[in-house]
């Protein structure tokens, strides 16, 4: 279908619904298998190294949720969080702590900084899976419209 003067976008067609996923960690190895088990289940991976990344791309990309690491080299994840959580750009967005921290402490800081999960690592695809599900009920982000020739 050509465009027409009615409809200058009739030959757009939505493209298919993706979960845009922003994975927050500096470890390369994790990052590369969070990033294969997030394709493998039919979501948008994007990265970032550190905090300052993090934010940027927050704002950017506008993820339907992010997994954040606790421990990055520039901050900690909860000050990550709460800088996330002041910006009215970021503030609505799901963070999810992913982290080899075991602590109650840890947990009650995550959960204060606006955290809504808190996942220790190694963490099974099928979890990933079930949290993505769980935390981006209602928030979808549609791809890029594709054309339709």
């Amino acid at each position: 279908m050509l465009p027409t003067k009615q409809n200058p976008i009739s030959h757009l067609k939505e493209g298919p619904v993706k979960k845009k996923i922003l994975i927050v960690e500096d470890n390369k190895d994790s990052l590369e298998i969070l990033t294969l088990f997030i394709g493998r289940i039919g979501c948008q991976a994007v990265r970032a190294k550190n905090s300052k990344e993090a934010i940027a791309l927050a704002e950017i990309e506008q993820p339907d949720l992010i997994f954040m690491d606790m421990e990055l080299p520039d901050a900690d994840g909860i000050k990550t969080a709460k800088i996330l959580k002041q910006d009215p750009r970021t503030s609505k967005i799901p963070i999810v702590a992913l982290t080899a921290w075991i602590s109650d402490l840890w947990r009650e800081k995550a959960s204060r900084a606006g955290i809504v999960d808190y996942l220790i690592k190694p963490v099974a695809p099928q979890t990933l899976k079930e949290i993505i599900e769980l935390h981006t009920k209602g928030r979808i982000v549609r791809d890029a419209m594709t054309s339709e020739i």
